[in-house]
């Protein structure tokens, strides 16, 4: 059985108010930091991983060092866990878009499995690239735990694939900030959701 952890980076620019972060390289804040510290430290308390895969953005690699360093693991960057690309949207507001763009906009939030954002990606795009990173850990760690740090649309697209629902179940999954997913594979295909989203280790970070 290969039990994966999935999380997401810590605290950036930018969440708040809302912009399309995407591939925009962006630190973590001083509350992301933080973040990581109580995510690497439940992990460690709690589980053997013996290895972490990131995105290759900052704020995912950033993450993932902490976790890695408080579990002695490995940490190695994984492209395919990169974040969505909103091309023409990057780093704008999502009241911008609502505002000057209003039926994209609306098919992004009731609709998203019908969406490419212009001059970007789609979510069958990421689809694509978070099963061929899926297809390499359960292969590679048969019998192990394996940590992930993605973003909120990756591991969105990765919990759908791995509970069998539609991209356009893609809002009902929410994704904070060093959140925790627990999925067990078994040998056979069987999956196992222990948790989903699960922040109670960020109670006092």
């Amino acid at each position: 059985m290969t039990r994966i952890l999935l999380t997401r980076h810590g605290h950036v620019d930018g969440i708040s108010p809302a912009r399309f972060r995407g591939k925009a390289e962006l630190p973590l804040t001083a509350h992301g930091l933080a973040q990581a510290d109580a995510l690497a430290a439940r992990i460690a308390a709690h589980w053997k991983p013996v290895a972490v895969y990131t995105s290759p953005l900052q704020r995912c690699v950033a993450t993932g060092a902490k976790i890695a360093e408080a579990c002695g693991s490995p940490a190695a960057v994984d492209r395919g866990m990169g974040d969505i690309d909103y091309g023409q949207w990057q780093m704008r507001t999502h009241e911008e878009i609502g505002r000057e763009q209003p039926t994209a906009w609306h098919l992004w939030r009731h609709a998203p499995h019908l969406m490419r954002f212009p001059g970007g990606e789609s979510l069958q795009d990421v689809v694509a690239r978070t099963s061929d990173t899926l297809r390499l850990v359960l292969a590679r760690h048969p019998d192990d735990t394996v940590v992930l740090v993605g973003h909120d649309s990756v591991n969105r697209a990765l919990l759908l694939q791995l509970i069998d629902q539609p991209l356009s179940a893609y809002w009902r999954l929410g994704q904070d900030p060093c959140t925790l997913n627990e999925i067990e594979v078994l040998a056979g295909g069987d999956v196992r959701v222990v948790r989903i989203n699960d922040t109670s280790h960020l109670d006092q970070a």
